[in-house]
């Protein structure tokens, strides 16, 4: 027998807003590095490795300052969106 669980969050105003925060900074990341993937494809290049990545879509982009509101989020939710990419094209 398999059980299951629901569990339902109500988060006031100032929780919404930095939820809206986190999951729009992981969707650039996953754009970004999606596109960079693409890209490399498409020019024949080999398959970029996560660290590779990382390095470039998080770290270096936020020290720019046309993306360093990427540093207001937690640094964890951008890596799981990377480790969602990657795994997203392996499958």
């Amino acid at each position: 027998m398999q059980l299951r669980y629901n569990y339902r969050a109500y988060p006031d105003a100032s929780q919404r807003r930095a939820l809206a925060s986190a999951f729009g900074c992981a969707r650039v990341v996953w754009n970004d590095c999606l596109r960079d993937r693409k890209e490399a494809h498409a020019a024949g290049l080999p398959y970029m490795k996560s660290a590779e990545l990382s390095r470039l879509r998080i770290t270096q982009a936020k020290r720019t300052a046309e993306r360093a509101w990427l540093a207001d989020v937690s640094a964890v939710v951008l890596q799981q969106s990377l480790r969602d990419l990657d795994t997203a094209c392996k499958n």
